[in-house]
């Protein structure tokens, strides 16, 4: 069954709003659905890198690509996790800021490097975890993207940061990627009993209609320990309400944008060490049989990307 691969961009140039989390376990959550995934990470901390339970490595990650020292296929690394691929970052991502900001290409460079790995079909979701600011890289990323995801808090300086990626969007839009758009808004580390919150969440819905997600990711414990052991919540405690959350946010996101399957005609979810699912996750009767295996590994996307 052909993929039809998208590319999102999870940006927010506001820093600490939970995006690296919720590349994480938006990815680790969407793998579970046997949807094959690769994670690009493009913060130079490489916070999804270290999240994933990989560590940084000098010369693997997207940078050497963006040089033309490696193909692609090179610095594409598997996961303990099936479906689950990692372009890792390191801290020459630092410089790319100075380093590419002359270059004639560098609204286009990401999109091209990324090029190879789309056409292939390996995976169903590229997902690029953008640095926390409007530079080089974060828009290179978006002209290279289908759409936009925006994690937000539900706090008021985190609207003013939210006209400000829009803003960005509309604006690549009109000039280098008329096909971007608002993929949509989720809110994170939401505290659903304070009237703040629901303040702001009443007015970006208000504003931005059904681009804003249903699902909610709440202030959770297990959520903020997950990442010092290297494994995404919705594995390291998947009854936990951050996990539940980000599995809803994850259902919702894939009857969003659908690529092989429907997210209605989909193949159960792969059940983790001693998780069983409940009856409210069980999926719909009439599931589709799989035309093809299911998991990629980073072994057949770099044979693919490279044929």
């Amino acid at each position: 069954m052909e993929r039809n691969t998208k590319i999102i961009a999870i940006a927010n140039q506001k820093g600490g709003v939970g995006k690296t989390t919720t590349v994480v376990n938006l990815a680790a959550a969407l793998s579970a659905r046997h949807r094959t995934v690769l994670v690009v990470d493009l913060d130079p901390q490489a916070h999804a890198t270290l999240g994933l339970g990989l560590e940084k490595r000098q010369g693997v990650s997207l940078y050497p690509v963006l040089t033309g020292e490696k193909a692609i296929a090179d610095v594409i690394q598997p996961t303990k996790w099936p479906n689950l691929n990692v372009i890792p970052s390191e801290v020459d991502l630092a410089g790319a800021e100075l380093e590419f900001g002359m270059r004639e290409d560098r609204l286009e460079m990401i999109r091209s490097a990324l090029a190879p790995v789309k056409e292939s079909g390996a995976f169903d979701y590229i997902i690029l975890d953008c640095p926390p600011s409007l530079g080089v890289v974060m828009t290179s990323s978006l002209v290279a993207s289908d759409g936009v995801l925006i994690p937000i808090q539900a706090e008021f300086l985190a609207m003013d940061g939210l006209a400000l990626i829009t803003g960005s969007i509309e604006r690549i839009r009109r000039s280098v990627n008329p096909d971007l758009e608002l993929n949509g808004i989720v809110f994170t580390m939401v505290n659903s009993v304070a009237r703040l919150t629901q303040d702001v969440v009443a007015e970006v819905r208000n504003h931005f209609g059904e681009k804003v997600y249903e699902s909610m990711i709440p202030r959770n414990v297990r959520v903020s320990e997950a990442p010092s052991m290297g494994v995404p919540v919705v594995f390291l405690d998947p009854r936990s309400k951050g996990a539940e959350s980000y599995k809803a946010f994850a259902w919702e996101f894939m009857a969003k944008n659908p690529t092989r399957f429907s997210a209605l005609k989909a193949p159960a979810e792969t059940v983790q060490e001693s998780e069983a699912p409940t009856p409210a996750e069980a999926e719909p009767p009439a599931a589709e049989p799989i035309a093809e295996p299911a998991t990629e590994t980073a072994a057949a996307a770099a044979e693919t990307t490279t044929a």
